[in-house]
Formats: structure tokens, C-alpha cells, sequence
């Protein structure tokens, strides 16, 4: 098996040295969720749904996934059925049917997730920001954030490709005098906007911050309010989108927001 260490492993190692670090494990799940897994199938797909391999064990059945296909072989010893699935995907499909999840057995970031565990990380998945509509009135260079939260924003908005030409954070206070920190994207791609909140809704969550509080906003970058957060605010970079196009996709688990059926 590659001696490549992955980004699984490195959460996973993390969390590890800290078992009492509720932010190590909150990571953890965060990656686990972002990362593309290989889930074992008990046949090949017909195109249309996947059947995940079943696996008995003291606390219930689980399935197994690993984010590299090496990593499933080595652990199989023989080719298998598998689908290429984000995280957030199998979860979404486990959640609410009473199984866990083995991750990367075999491995050194191998973890058995319980149900529970699987459920509790679709729900936190499937929460969405409140909308509201306030226009700020006065903008600032973002206060003294925890460095978590940045780092945590940075490697989230680095899977945003495309979705956005840039991001600003700042302080910012409205009208009826409250205030907040705004995260504003400028130019977002459209029908982007409910996928880029979500994403900065969860590194807010997965950050581990009590009581923590970030607006979400979107502005064309010809809005005067673009040219203020530019002098006061925090810049993200985000990565161009990759060159190459895929005209067809028959593979399941290839489009997020239409997941094969699990049976």
C-alpha cells in the first residue's frame, strides 16, 4: 500500500493525539465528510442505485469505506465492487437506518463510526443559515478570530472552485447597530449561493466555536460595498476551476445533489 499520508490520516492522527480536543475531532468529521470515499458494494451497480456490502459486528452492521482504492484492495486482498462517493454522500444515504461506518480499515487512520456518530454528522450536514436581509452600515478589518476558524474557512473555500472570483471577510455593523462578521463573495457563480453558504455555515460548525457568529453575503464585484471590503477585509483565494470537461458521468455518486439510491 502508498506510504502516501492523506488528509483523512492527518485529521485522524490529530484527533488521536488528543482524544479530550472536541475542535481534533470536529475536523475529523469535517474532512471525513469532504473527502471522496470508496464505498464496497455487494455487486456491481446497475447505474441507477448501489447495494453497500453489509459487515455484522458487536454494535451493529456497518459498511465500509476507505478514500483510496488501494486501500480497499489491500484490505480485500481481491477486486471488489465499489462507488466513488463524497462523504457527505454516504452519510446521507446511511443516515436514519441504524448503520455505522468502517473507515479505512487496515489503515492507519482505521476508525469504526456507530450509527449514532453517522447520523449526528448528516444532521449537521443537512443544517442551512437562516436568510435575512440587512444591508451593513459600517465595515471593519475582522476582529481577533481564532485561527481555527481561518484555517478552517481557507481549506473549505479552497473546494469552491469556480463557485466565486473573490471572498472577503470583515467586521460589519448594521443598521439596527448589530454586530457581526460578514464573509462576502464577490461574483458568485450562479445558483452558487445556497452551496456557498452551506460551506461556510459547516467551517463555522466544524471550527468547534460556542456561540460563534458569521454572516454570509454576496455582492457583484461593480457594487460599491465591493470596493470597501477590498480596503478593510480579510482576502481568501480561491482556486481557479480545473481546465478539463466532463460531458457525461454514468458512474453514481458523481452528483452531489442527485446520490444513488442505497438498497
Amino acid at each position: 500500500m502508498s506510504d502516501e499520508t492523506t488528509a483523512l490520516d492527518a485529521a485522524h492522527a490529530a484527533m488521536a493525539a488528543a482524544p479530550e480536543d472536541g475542535a481534533a475531532r470536529l475536523r475529523f468529521y469535517e474532512r471525513l465528510a469532504d473527502c471522496e470515499l470508496f464505498l464496497l458494494l455487494e455487486r456491481d451497480s446497475d447505474g441507477k442505485s448501489i447495494e453497500a456490502q453489509l459487515f455484522p459486528l458487536e454494535g451493529g452492521q456497518v459498511v465500509l469505506v476507505f478514500d483510496r482504492e488501494a486501500r480497499l484492495g489491500d484490505f480485500l486482498g481481491r477486486p471488489a465492487p465499489y462507488a466513488g462517493l463524497s462523504g457527505r454522500q454516504v452519510v446521507k444515504l446511511l443516515a436514519g437506518q441504524g448503520i455505522g461506518l468502517g473507515v479505512n480499515l487496515g489503515a492507519v487512520s482505521e476508525i469504526v463510526l456507530p450509527a449514532e456518530a453517522v447520523d449526528w454528522l448528516a444532521g449537521t450536514l443537512d443544517h442551512r443559515p437562516e436568510e435575512t436581509e440587512e444591508r451593513p452600515e459600517e465595515l471593519s478589518a475582522p476582529g481577533d478570530l481564532p485561527e481555527r476558524l481561518l484555517t478552517g474557512l481557507d481549506t473549505k473555500l479552497a473546494t469552491a472552485a469556480g463557485l466565486a472570483r473573490l471572498v472577503y471577510l470583515a467586521g460589519v455593523r448594521y443598521a439596527g447597530g448589530r454586530r457581526s462578521h460578514l464573509l462576502a463573495f464577490i461574483d458568485a457563480a450562479p445558483g452558487a449561493e445556497r452551496a456557498l453558504a452551506a460551506a461556510a455555515g459547516e467551517a463555522l460548525t466544524f471550527s468547534g466555536l460556542e456561540a460563534g457568529e458569521m454572516d454570509v453575503a454576496f455582492f457583484a464585484a461593480s457594487d460599491p460595498i465591493a470596493a470597501r471590503l477590498a480596503r478593510v477585509g480579510l482576502r481568501f483565494e480561491l482556486p481557479e476551476p480545473p481546465r478539463e470537461e466532463i460531458t457525461e458521468i454514468k458512474a453514481p455518486g458523481m452528483d452531489p445533489d442527485d446520490p444513488p439510491i442505497l438498497r
